[in-house]
This record gives C-alpha cells, sequence and structure tokens, in this order.
C-alpha cells in the first residue's frame, strides 16, 4: 500500500480513539474507589502541651479560655479557714454542709473529708451557696474499721480536706457503679498496692481502714514528695491552662478540666497529689516505659463524648452529664444558675 495512504489511516484511527479515550478516562475518574481509606484520628477541641513526665506519671497540660468568671472557694480552703462546716450525720452516705462565707463553696467528687465517726469522700461535685443554710451532701465511707471518735478529732464534725481520693478504680466505684461496697474494696486495694511499692505497711495503726491516714504516711509522703518536685512548676508562665491529662506506665488515665483557670489553679495541689499516688500504686520496676502520644490524648478526649448523654439534678442548682460506655466514662458538671454553663470535666479511661 502506498505509505501516503497508511499515514493517512493513521490520523484518522487517531482522531477517532481520542474521544473514546476521553471518555474512559472520565468514567474511570469518576467511579468509585475500591480501596479502604486509613482510620483517621479522633481529636478533640482542646489544646495541649507537654508532655511533663517524672518516672511512670506523665502530664499534658490543657489550654484554653475561661468559660466564665464565677470564683469559688474550694472545700480545702473553705474548711482551713473555717467559712464552711461539714456535719456528721451518722449516715454512711450523707452528710451535712453549711456555707458561712459570702462565696461559693465549690465542692469536687472525691475530695476526703477527715474526722467524724469516719473519713468520708464526697460522690458528687457540688456548690454550696453562700450563706446557706444546713445542706445535705452525698458521700461514701473510705475507712471502715471505725464509727467513733478518733484522738483529738471531732466526731461530729469534719476538720480538713486535704487529700482526694486516687486510682481510677476507687473514683468509678463512687462515680459510676455508686457502691459503697466497691469503694471498700478499692480502699484495701489501694493500701496493698502503695505497701507493696513503698516496701513498707501503709494502714495506720490509728485506723487501719482509713485511705486518708494510708496517704499521710510516711513513706507514701516521701515517695508523693518527689513527683510534686518534679512536677508542680508545669503550670508557671502559661496563663491559659485550665486543665491537665494524666497517664501512668505509658496508658492514658483521666482528665480534669475546668471552665475557669483560678479554680483550676486553686485545686492544682490536691489534684497532682492524687495522681501521684495513683502513680506510686501502680508502678511498675521492670515496666517499659510507653511514649504518650498527642494523638492518643486527643482520641481519649474525643471519645469520651461520643456515648450518649443522661443528666441528672443534684439539686436546685447543680445538673451532672454523664456519658459512659466499657471504655470511658465522662461526667460535666453543669453551674443552673450560669445558664447550664460547665464547671468541671471528668474523664476517666476504664479500659
Amino acid at each position: 500500500m502506498n505509505p501516503r495512504y497508511l499515514a493517512t489511516i493513521a490520523v484518522l484511527c487517531l482522531l477517532i480513539g481520542l474521544p473514546v479515550g476521553i471518555f474512559m478516562t472520565v468514567d474511570a475518574q469518576r467511579a468509585p474507589r475500591k480501596t479502604t481509606p486509613e482510620p483517621q484520628p479522633t481529636r478533640s477541641n482542646y489544646r495541649l502541651s507537654g508532655p511533663y513526665t517524672h518516672k511512670n506519671l506523665t502530664l499534658f497540660l490543657v489550654h484554653g479560655k475561661d468559660q466564665t468568671n464565677k470564683t469559688f472557694l474550694t472545700l480545702q480552703e473553705a474548711l482551713a479557714q473555717k467559712k464552711v462546716r461539714v456535719y456528721e450525720t451518722k449516715d454512711v452516705n450523707e452528710l451535712a454542709i453549711r456555707n458561712l462565707s459570702n462565696q461559693d463553696v465549690y465542692v469536687q467528687a472525691g475530695d476526703i473529708v477527715r474526722g467524724g465517726e469516719q473519713d468520708r469522700m464526697i460522690s458528687i461535685d457540688f456548690i454550696v451557696p453562700s450563706r446557706s443554710g444546713r445542706m445535705p451532701i452525698a458521700a461514701f465511707c473510705v475507712e471502715s474499721g471505725r464509727w467513733n471518735k478518733r484522738g483529738n478529732e471531732a466526731a461530729g464534725e469534719f476538720s480538713s480536706s486535704d487529700n482526694g481520693v486516687a486510682l481510677k478504680g476507687l473514683k468509678l466505684a463512687a462515680k459510676s457503679a455508686n457502691s459503697q461496697q466497691l469503694v471498700w474494696g478499692n480502699v484495701s486495694l489501694a493500701q496493698e498496692k502503695l505497701s507493696r511499692n513503698v516496701s513498707g505497711d501503709v494502714r495506720s495503726p490509728k485506723s487501719q481502714s482509713s485511705f486518708e491516714l494510708s496517704v499521710e504516711d510516711d513513706k507514701v509522703k516521701q515517695a508523693t514528695a518527689a513527683y510534686i518536685s518534679a512536677l508542680s512548676g508545669i503550670l508557671r508562665s502559661k496563663p491559659d491552662v485550665i486543665g491537665y491529662v494524666f497517664a501512668i506506665n505509658g496508658e492514658v488515665n483521666s482528665a480534669d478540666i475546668y471552665a475557669s483557670r483560678v479554680l483550676f489553679v486553686k485545686l492544682w495541689p490536691k489534684l497532682l497529689k492524687a495522681s501521684a499516688v495513683e502513680a506510686i500504686a501502680e508502678l511498675r520496676q521492670d515496666a517499659e516505659m510507653k511514649v504518650v502520644s498527642y494523638e492518643a490524648i486527643h482520641g481519649f478526649l474525643a471519645e469520651s463524648e461520643e456515648p450518649k448523654a443522661a443528666a441528672k439534678d443534684v439539686n436546685g442548682r447543680v445538673r451532672v452529664v454523664t456519658k459512659e460506655d466499657d471504655r470511658t466514662a465522662f461526667f460535666e458538671t453543669q453551674d443552673r444558675s450560669q445558664k447550664d454553663g460547665w464547671i468541671h470535666r471528668n474523664y476517666i479511661r476504664k479500659q
């Protein structure tokens, strides 16, 4: 065949096939992809800094804007200043509280009050209005073997609240299971773990079942002091910190976040001490420390807020919203007097 005709035929074939190729390309682009995309990590809306680590305790700070300009006295400072009185009622799971000051008092679940017939822990977040009358407040016993006056302490009132409960099992026994038996069981377990890791019995001869006295044991205080010394100053030069998240042995544990930096700073020494006590109880000498990532923290916070919400009115002033499943528990304390604005958010990793 004449080469000139061959060239002409080739050009015609190219012109005919080009639209087909274009349409095939467009169709291929429109066709759904068969491959499964990689899962993206869930992120929370909080801004974090850290990590800050001492031994097996790792902290991340939560930064954010204040959500309220409301100020509170904490239970610890109100008792120390004698601006609030907490009364023994002889009911294991209910105490009475009265605010003598012109400021509202914020009481946090897990606050331990010392004295009375038995040491107690407050079981739910609570706000005591200024100049309140005597009000009931829910509690659990964290000392099972005493029902009488101890030493020079008053049997009818509670003198101080310098400590909060440690170990997430103990917190969940009160806040989630609402079980006095589980609270006692977790107090005993905490004492066993602390005794093992400080190489000595932490149960006080004054009351062997008292969690409060175990935390105040000299060996525990000495071990705790090292954590506090290493980590207490991490808030300096950070004016927008409103909470923290902590991990123990490389595993995310819990978080506490507040609507007010001022409130968080007031509570920080007590929170850090409780976290240090928990770290000591869970210390494993031969454990390899894992690196805790920002994505793990963000994922934990976001995942905790996913379950369906259930609301409970504690009284006319306070509502607690709970979101809980098998993996996490989330508790948000709302102040009804501030259009249900939140005051405190507590996140706990169950497993």
